[in-house]
């Protein structure tokens, strides 16, 4: 496998899966030009070109809260039904042309009520527009799964309504749960009876922890909450010193609890200095079951593919470091165990091999 060239042509034809991908940070710039003349929003600047460079730079700042703030504008276009059919579809699209066979898409449904949407509209709607997507993408002959994640803000107060609506709606598409925001300063453990119930129901669920705040709130989060999986979690590289592990860190890693890692997306934030010191590198050498994301596809400017070529061009990552977080991804999305097999021997074992 190695014997072959990895170059950003290869990279994008080999099967790749995302767990931490975010619906309103994901749009197309000339979709969203178009949505906000329709609802009267006036954006930085009218040109898709111009307004993805806003993006880039604007979150660029290093700061999570000014990076959150760029939200604005997408969540803006994303108070209507229409609105968010034709996101949902075209996310789906995007991915399956970037070589995607696997998602979980994720997205907070109390942000999409200003236009009088109820929550649970809103979870109807993006679903439906994820099937026709997924339908569309199956017809061209390029298949791609998507299950969603619905988040609670972890600043606010509709927590558990969003934890309610992850377990109505799990057999209609949504596969778990996730809280998002600012971290500093709101805890996980603030919202522990939103996943006392979500383990009482056998709901899976994920928490956006260390990426702002430090080691405290990835102890909260797996250890308090009991998440599955971690978002971000690029700062448990602080419980290891000179390769030996932390409580926290041994614990993690020995449990399979599995990394949610956002290279570009730590960079703008200010969590991570360059790719090619990137933690994730460092915690996948040291067996941690480290999945690549690319957390918002717009803001950062990134695709799966770019995601992967920078690894490869920054950090010497091999074809098999790819293929090894892209099973990690599958081994730990949250669908039945079967259907994860499944998918990793019928396409993504398959699908390197054809590649590489």
């Amino acid at each position: 496998m190695t014997a072959t060239r990895v170059d950003e042509d290869v990279i994008r034809r080999l099967p790749k899966a995302v767990l931490h991908d975010h619906l309103d940070g994901g749009l197309r710039p000339a979709t969203l030009v178009e949505l906000a003349a329709a609802v009267g929003h006036a954006l930085p600047t009218t040109d898709p070109d111009e307004l993805a460079a806003w993006y880039v730079e604007a979150a660029g700042s290093g700061d999570l809260v000014r990076y959150i703030a760029t939200f604005e504008h997408t969540l803006a276009v994303l108070q209507t039904r229409e609105g968010l059919l034709r996101v949902a579809e075209e996310y789906v699209l995007d991915l399956a042309a970037d070589g995607v066979v696997y998602a979980e898409v994720r997205y907070a449904p109390e942000l999409n009520t200003t236009g009088g949407l109820a929550m649970g509209e809103v979870v109807e709607a993006v679903q439906e527009g994820l099937a026709a997507g997924m339908a569309k993408a199956a017809a061209a002959g390029t298949p791609v799964r998507v299950g969603t994640l619905l988040c609670g803000m972890r600043m606010f107060d509709r927590v558990r309504e969003a934890a309610d609506l992850a377990v109505a709606f799990r057999d209609a598409g949504v596969v778990g749960f996730d809280i998002a925001g600012a971290e500093d300063g709101f805890p996980p453990a603030d919202h522990l009876g939103a996943f006392e119930h979500l383990r009482r129901e056998s709901v899976p669920f994920t928490i956006h922890a260390g990426e702002a705040h430090g080691l405290p709130s990835i102890h909260q989060a797996v250890q308090v909450c009991g998440a599955q999986r971690i978002g971000h979690g690029v700062r448990l590289a602080e419980d290891i010193v000179d390769g030996k592990l932390g409580r926290l860190a041994g614990w993690v890693r020995d449990r399979r609890i599995a990394l949610e890692m956002c290279p570009t997306s730590n960079l703008q934030t200010g969590a991570a200095t360059s790719i090619a010191e990137h933690p994730i590198t460092a915690l996948k050498d040291l067996g941690f079951r480290v999945t690549l994301n690319t957390d918002n596809r717009l803001v950062s400017g990134t695709t799966m593919t770019r995601e992967m070529s920078l690894l490869v061009q920054e950090a010497g990552w091999t074809p098999e470091d790819l293929r090894t977080v892209t099973v990690n991804a599958v081994k730990s999305a949250f669908i039945p165990f079967d259907e994860r097999k499944a998918l990793i021997e019928d396409v993504v074992l398959p699908g390197y091999d054809a590649v590489l």
